[in-house]
């Protein structure tokens, strides 16, 4: 009979699920509740100051960044995640016959990213001091 629905395998399909969210709602709680009780507390004045090992805080924190170290940042965040796509491109071609398609476009895909870094020379962003 295909028309029954059997409620014990849907339950029973459930409980794992139900198990994962009940431990995900209990750990952090509890884990939390485990550092508060073990962890060491100290009332030292040194503590609360800006660095605690011990070495003390010199000039104001609020200090002016070069911007060129926010573009050192910003370029290699990029071409990181340009190259991640590389490796699961890799690993599906791995063993497989590449087509004409897939090798002309990570081709492409390459070749923007050497146009990218091409762009951050000529426009020096690549230069610390300038």
């Amino acid at each position: 009979m295909s028309g029954i629905i059997d409620i014990s395998n849907i339950a029973n399909s459930y409980i794992p699920v139900a198990i994962i969210l009940i431990v995900a709602l209990v750990m952090p709680p509890i884990t939390m509740l485990i550092i508060k009780v073990l962890s060491p507390r100290s009332k030292a004045s040194a503590k609360y100051t800006t660095y605690e090992a011990g070495s003390l805080p010199i000039g104001n924190a609020r200090i002016q960044f070069n911007v060129e170290y926010y573009l050192y940042a910003i370029a290699f965040v990029l071409f990181d995640i340009e190259v991640l796509f590389l490796y699961p491109w890799t690993a599906i071609f791995k063993g497989h016959d590449i087509t004409y398609i897939a090798t002309v476009e990570m081709l492409v895909f390459i070749f923007v990213v050497l146009f990218g870094y091409v762009y951050l020379i000529k426009k020096e962003a690549l230069k610390w001091m300038k």
